[in-house]
C-alpha cells in the first residue's frame, strides 16, 4: 500500500509542488486548508481535498479536525506549506503519535520566526546577519541608529508589511511605529537580495535550492525565481541546522552587502518558493518522512508563476521599459501552476482569488490579509500549550 500525506495550506503554489512531486513517487496525496484552496484541490495529483478550522481563531477545531483526518484516512505524514506551520509544531503532541509530522520543536520554530529570535541564533551559530536591535518604539530605535540609514521591521510580520526605510536616518517627524508589538531596527544594507529554502533532517542539511526574485510585486513576494549558486550561503544555512539540531523546511531571505557577503534578513520555518526548483524526481518527500536522502535542486531554468508574470509582470515592464528583457525571461523559465497533463490548478487559483475577495469584503480587509490571517502568528499565547 503506498504512503499517504496530508500536505496543509493547499491554498499556496508550494503545497501544490508538494502534492505533485509526492504523487510522482507514489504517495496518495491529501491536502487540507481552512480556506478555499482550489489551486491545489484542482490538480490530478491530489486524491481528496479536506476542510479544517483555521488554527489562529480555532486551535481546538484544527486539532480535532487534523486528528479525524489522520485518523480516518490513515496518514501517514503530515506536512505543512505555510505559517500553519507554527500551529502544527505548537500542537504536535496532541495529534496521533502513530503519524510523523514534517515540523521542528515550537520552540526552535518560534525563535526563527522571529525577527529578533534569528539574530540571536544566528550569531551563536556563525551566520551572518545585520547589526540589529529590538526596541519597544521610535525613540528608541532613534537612539540606536544615530543617524544610520535603517530599516524598522515588527518582530512578527510577512510579505514586506509596515516595514519602513529610512536611507538618510530616522528623520525627527518620522510618524511613530503603531502598535504591533516590539519592533526591529537593523543597519540598512544596500545590494542584491537573495532567498533559500532548505530540508534538513536531524541537523544534517539534506538539501538547498537559492533563488534570485528577480521579478515581484514592489518589495513584496516574487512570482519569477531566478536560481543561483552561493556556497557561502549553503554553509551557512548548513552550520545553523547543524547546531540547531533542525529537522524540517526551513527558508531565509538574505542581502549581499557591497563587500559580497551575503547576511540573513529574517527566516521562515516553512516552505518557500525555493521549492519550486527542486525537480518532480527530487526525493524530498523521502527527505521530509526522515530518510536523510540529499536533493539536489534543478539549475537548469528558472520558474514563474506565469499568470503574475503576464498580469503584474508584463505592465511593470512596459512602464519602466524593460519589455525585451521581460520576454527574455519569459521565455527561458517555466510554469509552477499550469503544466503539461496538470492545468486545471491555474483555473482553482483564479476560483481562489475570487474566494479571497468575498472573504476581504465580509471582514473589512485588504486581498493579501484575507488570503493568510486566518494562519498568521505574531508571537501570541497559543491556548493549551503553554507557550
Amino acid at each position: 500500500m503506498s504512503r499517504r500525506v496530508l500536505v496543509l495550506g493547499g491554498r499556496s503554489p508550494v503545497a501544490l509542488d508538494h502534492a505533485r512531486r509526492f504523487a510522482a513517487q507514489g504517495w496518495q496525496v491529501h491536502v487540507a486548508d481552512s480556506i478555499p484552496c482550489r489551486l491545489a484541490a484542482s490538480s490530478g495529483a491530489v486524491r481528496a481535498c479536506h476542510r479544517i478550522a483555521p488554527p489562529r481563531f480555532d486551535p481546538q477545531g484544527f486539532v480535532r479536525d487534523l486528528t479525524a483526518i489522520i485518523a480516518s484516512q490513515r496518514i501517514d505524514l503530515v506536512l505543512p506549506s505555510n505559517e500553519e506551520a507554527l500551529y502544527l509544531s505548537a500542537y504536535r503532541p496532541r495529534l496521533p503519535g502513530s503519524v510523523q509530522v514534517a515540523v521542528e520543536d515550537f520552540a526552535l520554530m518560534s525563535a526563527l520566526h522571529s525577527k529578533w529570535g534569528l539574530v540571536g541564533l544566528a550569531r551563536r551559530h556563525g551566520m551572518p546577519v545585520p547589526d540589529s536591535a529590538r526596541v519597544p518604539g521610535l525613540a528608541q530605535a532613534r537612539a540606536w541608529a544615530v543617524g544610520r540609514a535603517v530599516v524598522l521591521k515588527p518582530e512578527f510580520s510577512r510579505f514586506g508589511v509596515h516595514v519602513r526605510l529610512y536611507p538618510q536616518g530616522i528623520p525627527a517627524d518620522a510618524p511613530e511605529l503603531p502598535a504591533l508589538g516590539p519592533w526591529v531596527v537593523q543597519e540598512l544594507l544596500h545590494g542584491s537580495e537573495l532567498c533559500s529554502y532548505a530540508v534538513a533532517w536531524r541537523g544534517q542539511l539534506l538539501g538547498l535550492a537559492c533563488y534570485a526574485p528577480r521579478h515581484r510585486l514592489g518589495r513584496s513576494a516574487s512570482f519569477y525565481f531566478e536560481p543561483v549558486q552561493r556556497e557561502d550561503i549553503r554553509q551557512a544555512v548548513a552550520a545553523l541546522v547543524q547546531g540547531t539540531g533542525y529537522s524540517g523546511q526551513i527558508s531565509f531571505d538574505w542581502i549581499v552587502g557591497a563587500d559580497g557577503q551575503a547576511r540573513a534578513l529574517e527566516c521562515n520555518p516553512r516552505a518557500t518558493s525555493g521549492l519550486h526548483l527542486f525537480g518532480a524526481d527530487a526525493p524530498l518527500p523521502a527527505a521530509l518522512a526522515g530518510e536523510a536522502l540529499a536533493c539536489a535542486p534543478d539549475l537548469s531554468r528558472p520558474r514563474m508563476l506565469a499568470a503574475v508574470m503576464l498580469g503584474a509582470g508584463l505592465p511593470a515592464a512596459l512602464r519602466g521599459g524593460r519589455l525585451r528583457a521581460w520576454r527574455q525571461d519569459w521565455a527561458r523559465a517555466s510554469d509552477v501552476l499550469a503544466q503539461p497533463g496538470d492545468r486545471l490548478p491555474l483555473a482553482g487559483a483564479v476560483a481562489d482569488i475570487g474566494s479571497y475577495a468575498l472573504l476581504a469584503a465580509r471582514q473589512g480587509v485588504g486581498l493579501r490579509e484575507a488570503s493568510t490571517r486566518d494562519i498568521e502568528w505574531d508571537g501570541e499565547a497559543l491556548a493549551g500549550t503553554g507557550a
